[in-house]
């Protein structure tokens, strides 16, 4: 399998490995990083290291053995419930609750929706995908719930991460954010990047970080913050808790991003207060475009009810 990727100034700053794994289905992080540690995959005809961050322009060439080389560890079916909102030969639509992990990763082996679509479809078993993660389009963490499209054939999945790289995709999430001066409505465009010192998390950063757009609009007011809706235009890391955090509204419930203050977690919000509310894109078969929507899910109706009959205490400034 030949890979050959000229950087476009929307990578700039990415890491190699991930470049080369999002750039084919059948490559999984971990596979494209030995490819690149063993020089099969070079940048600019030099070896690199897989962290490398890559430059616009910079040429990616190399070769990658077929997915029946690949030495990709056996998928475990697992018979998790999945809320199916709708299903075809392409594309699975569900509406994923708070607390499921998407795949498999350090510290989670099993119990993710990977696992659950092993178990529901077989096609998800097959070797074709060759990779840790087959059908994921996108992702959501794992205390976000709400809408995933899955792809059920390699070339469905190809169609929709292209869609969602173009900005095809229109999404919306609702939000419980916390603060006493939210205005009507915004957009914020701020560069998201890695944080410099702690890397499992994101920040805003100007100079080395990446496009991000996000717009948000007030649907109900209460004394410590807001019911939002908002809508993602670019798809990077944790990207609307971070730009809330940096606006000084953070999600009620992320003990991440969030005011020190407000780092414990509160008994009455059980999660980052996050759900991907609508989507729409077009269909990879027939090109129509789709509409789905998942409903409020039962503890965000309890936390936004907590929440305005007082709930916490008002919000403080950010620290």
């Amino acid at each position: 399998m030949h890979i050959k990727i000229e950087i476009s100034s929307d990578q700039a700053g990415l890491r190699l490995d991930q470049v080369v794994a999002d750039s084919k289905p059948q490559i999984s992080r971990s596979i494209a990083a030995r490819l690149i540690s063993t020089g099969a995959i070079l940048v600019n005809q030099t070896t690199k290291r897989p962290g490398y961050k890559v430059k616009p322009k910079d040429l990616v060439d190399g070769e990658a053995p077929s997915p029946d080389h690949q030495d990709i560890k056996p998928l475990v079916p697992e018979s998790i419930p999945l809320n199916i909102l709708y299903e075809d030969d392409y594309i699975l639509m569900i509406d994923k609750p708070p607390g499921l992990v998407v795949h498999p990763g350090a510290g989670n082996d099993s119990g993710t929706l990977v696992n659950a679509l092993a178990a529901h479809h077989s096609g998800f078993r097959e070797q074709s995908w060759g990779m840790d993660r087959p059908g994921i389009v996108h992702r959501l963490d794992k205390d976000t719930s709400g809408l995933m499209v899955i792809a059920k054939t390699v070339g469905s999945l190809e169609f929709l991460q292209k869609e969602f790289k173009q900005r095809r995709v229109e999404k919306h999430y609702l939000v419980l954010a916390r603060g006493e001066s939210i205005p009507d409505s915004g957009v914020i465009e701020r560069p998201i990047g890695r944080h410099p010192h702690h890397r499992k998390r994101m920040t805003v950063m100007e100079e080395n970080g990446r496009y991000a757009k996000t717009r948000f609009s007030v649907i109900k007011r209460f004394d410590s913050g807001c019911l939002m809706d908002v809508r993602l235009y670019t798809g990077r890391t944790h990207q609307i808790r971070v730009h809330f955090y940096d606006q000084g509204m953070p999600l009620f419930g992320d003990s991440i991003y969030q005011n020190r203050t407000f780092r414990k977690k509160d008994p009455g919000v059980p999660r980052q207060m996050l759900h991907s509310w609508t989507l729409s894109f077009r269909h990879p078969y027939s090109g129509v475009r789709l509409f789905f929507e998942a409903p409020m899910p039962e503890d965000f109706k309890t936390t936004l009810l907590y929440l305005s009959r007082g709930g916490p205490v008002k919000s403080v400034n950010q620290g």
